[in-house]
């Protein structure tokens, strides 16, 4: 059976002056979520007259980009912070969402509060005597080679093999007796549960 996407467009329009008078780094990606793509071209041909456009990247949830040296900033045009505070913590650049025609800048705090997360995450894998592995069967998501490699690799746990299309935390509750989750498949999956640790951070 053929998956069609059709990506939903926002209509928003675009205030120019406004856009014209923030206060950004010269040398500034511009990301975007896939339903801001028009606008986000709008606002990219705004900027590019004061400013240095080094990257126009569009993200998904699972996506870990990378930008050119010379990025002073990132501006995400989407929803939320959920992609924000990621992009800040890999980047380790200031990044701005825009919404509503509103800047925002992820503070200090944000990226503290996500590094805080990761690193109590990763001592509950330690510690944990028994692991869940997390495999996603979603394109893009799906890593069942990386998933076997790292059972193969530990060697003092029991490991268990969790295979599914969309993983919701909330089902980490119909198996108590797993103390950490190790994440191969959408790697913002750890911003959801304390318990889950990305498998990039297992040594």
């Amino acid at each position: 059976m053929k998956t069609l996407f059709i990506p939903a467009k926002i209509k928003a329009e675009v205030n120019a002056k406004k856009i014209q008078s923030l206060k950004l780094p010269k040398n500034v990606a511009i990301a975007y979520s896939v339903q801001y793509e028009n606008y986000a071209k709008k606002i990219r041909d705004i900027l590019s007259k004061n400013h240095r456009i080094t990257q126009f990247i569009q993200i998904l949830g699972c996506s870990k980009p990378s930008f050119p040296k010379n990025t002073k900033s990132i501006l995400l045009i989407s929803d939320g912070k959920f992609h924000a505070i990621s992009l800040s913590c890999e980047a380790g650049i200031p990044v701005y969402i825009l919404e509503n025609n509103q800047l925002t800048e992820i503070s200090e705090e944000d990226v503290e509060n996500l590094k805080k997360k990761q690193k109590a995450s990763y001592s509950k894998f330690l510690s944990a005597d028994k692991i869940g592995i997390l495999i996603s069967t979603k394109p893009g998501q799906q890593n069942l080679k990386k998933a076997l490699e790292i059972k193969n690799k530990i060697k003092n746990k029991e490991t268990y093999l969790f295979i599914s299309n969309n993983i919701n935390p909330l089902e980490f509750e119909n198996f108590p007796e797993i103390e950490s989750w190790v994440n191969t498949a959408c790697p913002r999956l750890d911003m959801e549960d304390g318990r889950i640790v990305n498998v990039n951070r297992i040594k």
